[in-house]
């Protein structure tokens, strides 16, 4: 029983497209279990999961966490500057006014305390 396990998860290596539809939560590992059991790896039941891993399988340019560069180009092309740059303009003000807070906080606080010294005791 342990050989048939250890089939399984090798199947489910060789088809990764299946943990999609375990996290989806449209099957179960014990479905997919039980599928695999009563017809084998190479059944055509297995169409219905695998077919989709085929389609999503597409020939991609150079990626970087899953996109492409003409992604990367597209998004380029769809940016409008002036948003960007009135952002800009704007994240500058309020840290040049937080900058103004804390300068103006620390020169209102007049420097009052005077350390006691250290051989002296509260009683003398």
């Amino acid at each position: 029983m342990d050989n048939k396990i250890e089939n399984f998860k090798s199947f489910v290596k060789e088809h990764p497209s299946l943990i999609k539809y375990v996290k989806n939560k449209e099957m179960s590992w014990q479905s997919f279990y039980e599928i695999y059991d009563l017809y084998g790896d190479k059944d055509t039941v297995w169409k219905e999961y695998l077919n989709k891993e085929k389609e999503e399988e597409k020939p991609r340019e150079s990626t970087s966490g899953g996109r492409t560069f003409n992604d990367f180009l597209n998004m380029a092309k769809n940016l409008d500057t002036d948003k960007i740059q009135n952002g800009i303009s704007s994240l500058q003000k309020a840290i040049s006014l937080f900058g103004d807070l804390i300068v103006k906080k620390d020169d209102s606080i007049p420097n009052t305390y005077t350390p006691r010294p250290l051989y002296k005791t509260f009683e003398d």
